[in-house]
């Protein structure tokens, strides 16, 4: 009985910092960008398709779920460009099949015309709207599937 009181313990502390993340969490710090990278204001999305899903996303939310909060960030580089969104739901993300279908139309995964990834786990869904070769990319994936494995 002594252990099981300490352990339910550590995993209620454990699960608890698990939830607690935020789009602050998420997001790229100014030490983290690359040097050869400048935050932009606005949105910069490779294809319109994400940028529309962001601005209008209380339009899909029957479908995707209700929205607590959102965020932008966006990058310029001499040869990149792109945005990365933030969307933490108010109860799990339930729109995966809506959005490749919305981000990628009938090929159902990126292509060049709309290389747009993204990331769904929990309540939190961030999209990244970058050329596959992004290095600025794959610094927040790498960051973002640590803090939300």
């Amino acid at each position: 009985m002594k252990i099981t009181i300490p352990l339910s313990l550590l995993f209620l502390l454990l699960s608890t910092n698990i939830f607690s993340q935020t789009i602050a969490d998420l997001k790229l710090k100014p030490k983290e960008i690359p040097k050869t990278y400048a935050l932009n204001d606005g949105n910069i999305c490779v294809s319109v398709q994400a940028c529309n899903f962001y601005t209008d996303i209380e339009t899909y939310s029957t479908i995707v779920g209700t929205v607590k909060n959102k965020a932008i960030q966006s990058f310029k580089s001499k040869t990149d460009r792109g945005s990365i969104m933030y969307f933490e739901f108010e109860h799990t993300f339930k729109g995966d099949r809506f959005l490749q279908g919305l981000l990628w139309g009938k090929d159902g995964q990126p292509t060049d015309e709309h290389p747009e990834e993204y990331l769904a786990k929990g309540k939190f869904l961030v999209i990244w709207s970058f050329r596959p070769d992004s290095t600025i990319k794959e610094k927040s994936e790498t960051k973002i599937e640590a803090i939300l494995q």
